[in-house]
């Protein structure tokens, strides 16, 4: 595909996972909700996270990616990875400038394990708005929600509130086919809107449903992934 940037966020946009879940999640996860991608070590939490960030980011709106125990370069190479792969599948012509942009609207912060607050959260997204960069996405990579305090969490949710932004944090499943909502996040189940399960497929990522708002039935989502760049597979 060759053209305008514009047009490439419309094709980005059009095959992200996330037009899926607008239609099927009761319009998808909403500003003020904290949404869980859960998956085994290595299926691709990372990938489809940098995805929902570059969704939001292709459309010119601010990110705040925070990332437990891996330095700015890492996160920034997972960023540069999946880019590269959405440039070299569409053969796009000016992927540098679309890059400049998707950095300059983009921020990264990284913690030592187990000293990410919600505290400490609040005073990163307070220096982005002083920056004049107020998030409309919070990436919350590494942080442990299962066992995560509910005040802290609650926090958390609370600060969305005021931003009117998403959260979308990763958790580690025991094993690559998740059954259901694990149980320790069960008991968030008042904080956490949604849980989407990803799980290894033949020669494609599985995407599920395992939480819906207050849906009874979450199950009828289920879409398949390019393992490389986290995008709709194409029919």
């Amino acid at each position: 595909m060759r053209g305008s940037a514009p047009l490439y966020k419309k094709y980005l946009n059009a095959r992200s996972p996330l037009r899926l879940l607008e239609k099927g999640l009761h319009g998808g996860l909403g500003a003020g909700n904290i949404g869980v991608v859960l998956a085994g070590h290595g299926v691709g939490k990372t990938a489809f996270l940098v995805g929902v960030a570059l969704d939001e980011l292709l459309r010119a709106r601010r990110v705040l990616h925070v990332c437990i125990d891996q330095p700015v370069a890492h996160v920034r190479a997972h960023y540069d990875t999946v880019f590269e792969e959405l440039v070299a599948s569409t053969h796009l012509e000016n992927g540098a400038e679309l890059h400049v942009e998707v950095d300059r609207h983009r921020s990264i912060r990284v913690y030592p394990p187990n000293t990410l607050t919600a505290s400490k959260l609040r005073d990163a997204v307070k220096f982005e708005i002083d920056a004049g960069a107020k998030p409309s996405l919070l990436i919350l990579e590494g942080l442990d929600c299962q066992t995560l305090p509910h005040d802290e969490l609650a926090e958390i949710k609370a600060l969305a509130r005021e931003l009117d932004a998403e959260v979308w944090i990763s958790s580690t499943a025991a094993e690559e086919r998740v059954a259901a909502v694990p149980a320790p996040l069960r008991k968030l189940g008042d904080l956490i809107s949604v849980v989407l399960a990803l799980e290894p497929g033949d020669g494609v990522v599985g995407l599920r449903a395992l939480k819906d708002h207050d849906s009874p039935d979450p199950t009828s989502l289920r879409v398949s992934l390019d393992p490389r760049t986290h995008l709709l597979v194409r029919s």
